[in-house]
């Protein structure tokens, strides 16, 4: 299993359609996906896709149901773990909380292949503690500066707190190719000159689609609403990206995994 955390610093940036889509893509590519609702206060996984879970983390983390009771397989193959909405004590997991959901990752997340870990926006600690659980992470910047400040603030605190080194970037809502290149080498560039230990990979440019709103507001990954738009095919491609991108090293994932998880 490879895991990617998904941050963006701010909200609004397309974050969660992105991983929705991106699951898809993958999905057709015949690889088993798991979304993890990480916003876990906020959930917006089940909403933007018309979903109304009867179950959600908040069961497992109050010992009611085991995590493997509350996977929601979703119509288009992908699978999600839904997160509580409205629910202010989910924002901030506690030592007990952490150590339930390892306990019962490794049967529940077996199957799959990937798992996509929705982070919420900003810098809290539940944003620190997923994006060092995940083996890597994504972070989507879109040409706004606001979300460019909010980026490498993120970036910034990832490694400073937490000594992480390695970010894909993608560029969501970029006019084209050209705007996307010029906010990656801002950022690039910002990152050489003040974070010099970090290193940045550009992983895709998405361009501006008004079929992303269409689809959104009908509760339909855009992959399925709009199969022909110019950023359905640039999802795919990043999909590709990701089967094909070699881990530095050979290992068991989903054991390097839990590893993890029991050091933070």
């Amino acid at each position: 299993m490879r895991s990617f955390s998904i941050a963006s610093g701010k909200g609004g940036v397309g974050k969660t359609s992105f991983v929705i889509n991106i699951a898809l893509a993958l999905e057709y590519l015949g690889q088993k996906v798991l979304i993890l609702d990480a916003d876990l206060g906020l959930a917006n996984v089940d909403i933007m896709l018309g979903l109304a879970p009867k179950f959600d983390i908040r069961y497992v983390l109050s010992g009611q149901l085991q995590l493997k009771d509350i996977l929601l397989e979703t119509e288009y193959g992908f699978t999600i773990v839904p997160a509580g909405s409205g629910i202010n004590e989910l924002t901030q997991l506690n030592t007990a909380q952490k150590l339930i959901l390892k306990t019962q990752m490794e049967e529940a997340f077996k199957p799959y292949d990937f798992l996509f870990i929705d982070i919420s926006a900003g810098i809290s600690d539940n944003v620190l503690f997923f994006s060092q659980l995940a083996d890597e992470r994504i972070v989507l910047v879109t040409p706004e500066p606001t979300s460019m400040a909010d980026a490498y603030a993120y970036l910034k605190v990832a490694y400073r707190k937490c000594r992480i080194k390695n970010f894909n970037i993608v560029i969501n809502m970029a006019k084209d190719d050209s705007e996307g290149k010029r906010i990656y080498q801002q950022l690039l560039y910002v990152c050489e000159k003040f974070l010099p230990d970090i290193k940045l990979s550009l992983l895709g440019i998405l361009h501006y689609d008004e079929c992303v709103k269409k689809s959104i507001r009908s509760q339909i990954p855009f992959l399925k609403y709009c199969p022909d738009a110019k950023i359905s095919t640039k999802v795919k491609e990043i999909a590709y990206k990701l089967i094909n991108l070699k881990r530095l090293r050979d290992s068991n994932n989903l054991a390097e995994f839990l590893e993890r998880f029991t050091q933070l």
